[in-house]
């Protein structure tokens, strides 16, 4: 149990909380190892470079990243008053998500299961000191 008012367990939770600015895309339709092709390429780069990167990147996952990096610099300047030039990517993951399963026939009866996978990405942003 943890000691003190519930007040108090609260105000010291939220206090230890990440203020950077982020967003997060939940059950993604592409699987982590495909998202993290792209995330790697963007990985600690400037907001501006990075949205470049991912406009001319021609896979699948870039679109999605991108509409996720234009959230979390919405958030950045709305919600923590920060200035678009000054970001950068501070970190960028992707998670598992759950799985879907399907089964494809195949010859002589048979039945394949195919596994559609998906994907929790998470963009981080930081001021440039």
């Amino acid at each position: 149990m943890a000691k003190g008012h519930r007040a108090q367990i609260k105000r010291k939770r939220n206090a230890q909380k990440d203020t950077r600015p982020s967003a997060k895309l939940s059950y993604a339709r592409v699987p982590v190892q495909k998202a993290c092709f792209v995330l790697d390429a963007i990985r600690g780069k400037d907001v501006q470079t990075a949205l470049g990167i991912l406009e001319y990147n021609p896979r699948y996952a870039s679109g999605l990243i991108k509409k996720l990096l234009q959230s979390a610099i919405a958030n950045a300047e709305n919600n923590n008053g920060m200035n678009p030039e000054n970001l950068y990517i501070a970190e960028c993951y992707a998670n598992e998500g759950p799985t879907m399963k399907r089964v494809k026939p195949r010859a002589q009866g048979r039945a394949y299961r195919i596994l559609k996978r998906t994907s929790h990405i998470t963009v981080v942003l930081d001021e440039k000191k």
